[in-house]
């Protein structure tokens, strides 16, 4: 009997303990370019809603675009998430622009607050208008890119049921709509002032959750933020293409520091650090990599005039590598995701003031007298310390040689070195008489 009370009690318990966990929203804030933390902070969002048995996860939006990759991978969260996902641009003068138009199409429910716009979904900034949108005009890859992106929005128009023909209105023309006539025309679900209205409105409505047709209740759900971390403000830091442009480069000059003169341990330090960290964000960014292959070469040529006499030529050849390899590195046609003119500029004066430093010390260096060696002996003075017939001993700079010379010496006088034949030095006189050979 007590075996039976105690089963009941904990299956009400567990029973509690779901329905509880299930009156909970999930609320994600995006707000600012879509990238590769964003990707990771809604991917980790889903999961925890998942886990925490939430009734829905609500992204509030408000982006101007961003990556496409990020874009879809965000997407591709969302449609496969067990937990219904609503978009929600918000708050009153946000915008779901390119890349969140995407993502709100992508959503299971979609809304918006009085005082936003969607729209503007061109995968690319083209460098002239088309007339009356002919794409004639585009390149073949700007076409390539603008139908491929119509194409996925219409899928998610038709997975969603909202409406196709906006959608690639919005792609192909740039397109762009305010919360009220996005109703209007059906391209978001409902309007609202705030959570408790969004809440209100949007319960008891149905949409398709992993294939099957569910019926989302968010009346009376508590809402729970998931803040953004330190891991999103780290992913933020690192791939940020400035950053990560500084970053490499530290990690090229740290480690040519540190092969040049080993033991100087913190270039070789900080190198290893910069490249596994920009190892990382190269992972997760849009790297051209004829770009990288470009600034890297660079960098060897300038390198390589130090050691080879070219008269320039490599070290030119380098400096212009490096440029255009910085301007190529990222994605230009993304205005969020290139490197700004005054760093490359910054980093390119530096490069090239660094190399011509060591260069000019590198030319000084062959232009100075040898000061080591048999060489180094050339002009070296010393003492006399015994004379025996032609057989002379001195000592030059705290060490005893044997020498010779074409004029008579005595002990403690005072010698130069003018040549040296094998391990003999022939020396003269600096002061004292002078006896001819023989005298």
């Amino acid at each position: 009997m007590r075996k039976g009370i105690g089963l009941a009690s904990l299956l009400v318990l567990l029973f509690s303990s779901v329905v509880f966990a299930a009156e909970k929203a999930i609320v994600l804030d995006i707000n600012g370019a879509i990238g590769p933390a964003t990707q990771d902070y809604v991917k980790r969002g889903i999961l925890f809603a998942q886990k925490e048995r939430a009734a829905v996860v609500i992204i509030q939006l408000n982006t101007p675009g961003g990556l496409e990759t990020s874009m879809r991978g965000i997407n591709e969260a969302i449609i496969t998430s067990p937990v219904p996902v609503i978009t929600y641009v918000a708050p009153s003068g946000a915008r779901a622009a390119s890349a969140g138009t995407f993502i709100l199409y992508a959503s299971h429910l979609s809304a918006m607050s009085p005082g936003t716009n969607v729209g503007a979904a061109s995968p690319v900034h083209l460098m002239q208008e088309p007339e009356k949108g002919d794409s004639k005009t585009l390149s073949t890859a700007q076409q390539k890119a603008v139908n491929d992106a119509a194409a996925y929005i219409r899928s998610l128009a038709e997975l969603r049921g909202r409406n196709a023909d906006w959608a690639d209105k919005a792609v192909r023309q740039g397109a762009s709509l305010s919360a009220h006539e996005a109703k209007r025309m059906k391209v978001i679900d409902e309007i609202a002032d705030d959570y408790p209205q969004l809440m209100q409105k949007l319960d008891g409505r149905k949409a398709l959750v992993q294939g099957v047709s569910e019926t989302v209740k968010t009346k009376d759900l508590q809402l729970e933020k998931m803040p953004t971390d330190w891991r999103y403000e780290f992913l933020s830091f690192i791939t940020n293409p400035n950053i990560a442009y500084i970053l490499m480069l530290i990690a090229i000059y740290g480690i040519f520091f540190e092969l040049s003169n080993p033991g100087l341990v913190l270039p070789g330090v900080a190198g290893v650090i910069s490249l596994l960290l920009v190892l990382y964000a190269f992972q997760l960014m849009p790297i051209n990599y004829v770009g990288l292959t470009l600034v890297l070469l660079g960098i060897m040529f300038m390198i390589l005039e130090v050691y080879v006499s070219s008269f320039g030529a490599l070290g030119i050849g380098g400096v212009i590598a490096f440029i255009i390899g910085s301007v190529m590195l990222f994605d230009v046609n993304n205005p969020y995701y290139r490197l700004t003119w005054v760093l490359i500029l910054s980093m390119s004066i530096i490069t090239i003031a660094f190399f011509f430093i060591v260069i000019s010390l590198a030319i000084k260096s062959h232009k100075k007298a040898i000061v080591s060696g048999q060489e180094g002996l050339i002009g070296a003075e010393g003492t006399v310390l015994s004379v025996m017939n032609e057989q002379v001993v001195v000592r030059l700079l705290g060490e005893i040689w044997e020498a010779k010379s074409p004029v008579m010496l005595e002990a403690g006088q005072k010698v130069k070195v003018t040549d040296i034949k094998g391990l003999t030095l022939v020396v003269i006189p600096t002061e004292g008489k002078e006896k001819k050979s023989g005298e």
